[in-house]
């Protein structure tokens, strides 16, 4: 397929989604193709191209990942060994969690921890002052118990590198991986950021007006302390340099045998749109019958998605500067990637007719730390809406991204335990429910995370 080809779907999807700037490239055949569409920011309009650069967000942990591989394959990290080992203060409300999660557990999100609110309070929001706040967050299953998606295991992750090392964890990711991976466009620093054309990300007021969210890198990763876990800046160029470096020998910084075991499953997930098992810092899926490996990222009004194909030496690279609409344009995207230069489809599952018996049994409210998720029905149907806490937007200061309005959602075949959601920012994810001992549904999983059913009043 050409450059003219991919530059006018690019386009054209662009519109659709009223994305303001998109940059996407593709890996295929040994050559790269790049397209890029739009502008920077609606208020300082740049236009977009391949060095643009866009907050990854969760894209991050594959290069955290690397990194404590790459300290793994020389001997001074065990990836079995409990994480007290190397951070030696960590303390949890857990006592017994917190003396048998291992590096592996936080790698693969078997650590039990929830996903992410701690408030470092004043100072520099560095990674010694998260991991001193880690007793305040909740367990949500015993270490090794189920995957659950962690964004503070991540962080954690990133304070072994830094205890290990002895640098700040932004320079040992510099040290480790960054430049001997020869990414010379991908950053943690903002100063270095800032000097560059970089985009800005956007949410849409509820009249539909866009407006450059802000702060630019905010909530979760605003602060030091989430660098590991969705702290880094790059371009589409360096992202396909990366996936380069993935399919490839690891140039000198990891030995094929680690490359191979991060690609290798070790838990499985269940009813999840993002991957069928988690490898070490990859989600790992089975698309149309071939295998592959990716990770995507939500910044504050910013959206990016790396797709990997190891067995056809492909991949796709996708970044997208509004929120909500950016998810689903970088999903159309590599959808259409694939298709068209692999000719592998992918078409979202069909769900079972309307079940008012099975919607009532599941509606109420979720919640994991940060978020509310809200199940509800009104007799013909069934709607999901997903938002952040209230009190936690009252006592921010930052402009977060906006909830996902209640959107229709059906269960897929079988025992009613797995279901998609069919309109709005987040179609096509989907989740399964969770039940105890007596069949009664406890939690729900969305996005690889498990939102607990909130206790009701007495």
């Amino acid at each position: 397929m050409s450059q003219e080809k991919l530059s006018e779907f690019v386009a054209s999807a662009a519109k659709e989604f009223d994305v303001p700037g998109v940059a996407v490239g593709v890996l295929v055949d040994g050559r790269e193709i790049h397209a890029s569409a739009g502008v920077t920011s609606v208020d300082n309009p740049l236009p977009v191209d391949d060095k643009t650069l866009f907050h990854l967000a969760s894209v991050t942990k594959t290069f955290t990942a690397t990194a404590l591989m790459r300290l793994v394959s020389e001997g001074r990290v065990d990836l079995d060994a409990p994480v007290r080992r190397y951070v030696p203060e960590l303390g949890l409300a857990d006592e017994d969690a917190a003396a048998r999660i291992t590096v592996l557990n936080l790698l693969n999100h078997t650590s039990g921890l929830d996903w992410n609110l701690i408030d470092t309070g004043e100072g520099d929001g560095s990674l010694a002052g998260f991991v001193a706040k880690m007793s305040e967050l909740q367990m949500i299953a015993a270490p090794g118990a189920r995957a659950s998606y962690s964004q503070a295991g991540y962080n954690l992750a990133g304070r072994i590198v830094e205890n290990v090392t002895g640098l700040s964890f932004e320079k040992a990711m510099t040290s480790l991986v960054l430049e001997p991976a020869g990414l010379e466009n991908t950053f943690f620093d903002l100063d270095e950021v800032f000097v560059r054309r970089f985009a800005a990300g956007h949410n849409r007021d509820q009249d539909g007006t866009l407006r450059p969210a802000r702060p630019w890198r905010a909530w979760p990763a605003g602060e030091r302390g989430n660098n590991p876990g969705g702290g880094v800046v790059s371009s589409v160029g360096d992202l396909l340099r990366w996936a380069r470096f993935h399919l490839g020998t690891g140039e000198g910084v990891l030995p094929a045998e680690a490359l191979r075991r991060m690609k290798e499953p070790t838990v499985e997930l269940r009813g999840s749109t993002l991957g069928d098992a988690f490898g070490i810092g990859w989600f790992l899926r089975e698309v149309d019958g071939v295998r592959t490996i990716g990770h995507g990222g939500s910044g504050n009004g910013q959206f990016a998605e790396l797709l990997i194909v190891p067995e056809r030496d492909f991949a796709v690279v996708s970044l997208a500067n509004a929120g909500p609409e950016g998810y689903p344009f970088n999903q159309d995207v590599v959808r259409w990637a694939l298709a068209h230069y692999l000719d592998v489809a992918e078409e979202d599952p069909e769900p079972v007719p309307f079940d008012e018996v099975r919607a009532r049994e599941v509606a109420g409210r979720y919640e994991n730390d940060a978020m509310n998720l809200d199940l509800a029905t009104d007799g013909t149907r069934l709607t999901l809406g997903v938002g952040i806490k209230p009190e936690i937007r009252q006592a921010s200061d930052a402009d977060m991204p906006p909830d996902h309005a209640p959107a229709e959602t059906g269960f897929l075949p079988g025992d009613g335990a797995e279901y998609v959601i069919t309109e709005g920012g987040l179609k096509g994810q989907r989740g399964f429910f969770t039940r105890d001992a007596g069949g009664k549904v406890t939690g729900v999983d969305l996005a690889g995370r498990l939102f607990t059913r909130a206790r009701t009043a007495s």
